[in-house]
């Protein structure tokens, strides 16, 4: 596991914990069988600003994983991509037309257009050490 004390991988709004609590109810309901032990989140190559946000219900826990558990809701985050999201908050919100997960992550140095892909810096080592 990660951990620098005072410095969060992730932090969870009221409404993104109430939407992956949501989420996990679904899966229990859809899996019996595998019970899910939270949301993945993470990052890939991919889209023209360089990176996309992924998401996936993880049923297992992968090498590395970091683990955050806030508000009765799951999120593990990727090893790959907790330098990319260190220090983000993950919010819901729900509009006219849409509903989506928002990643306000400091990491972020712009977005595309269309709001699908973004590039993103990750968080250089030396500031984790000075944590």
């Amino acid at each position: 596991m990660f951990s620098i004390p005072g410095l969060k991988v992730v932090s969870l709004t009221d409404a993104a914990a109430s939407r992956i609590r949501e989420i996990m109810a679904q899966s229990a309901l859809d899996n019996p069988d595998a019970p899910a032990l939270g949301l993945r989140v993470g990052v890939k190559k991919g889209g023209c600003a360089g990176m996309e946000y992924t998401f996936e219900v993880a049923s297992v826990l992968d090498k590395g994983d970091e683990v955050v558990s806030e508000k009765d809701a799951t999120v593990i985050v990727d090893a790959k991509a907790v330098l990319f999201l260190l220090g983000t908050e993950l919010d819901f919100k729900t509009d006219r037309f849409s509903s989506t997960f928002v990643f306000n992550n400091p990491n972020q140095v712009s977005a595309c257009g269309c709001g699908e892909s973004v590039e993103i810096k990750p968080r250089a080592e030396s500031v984790l050490a000075a944590h």
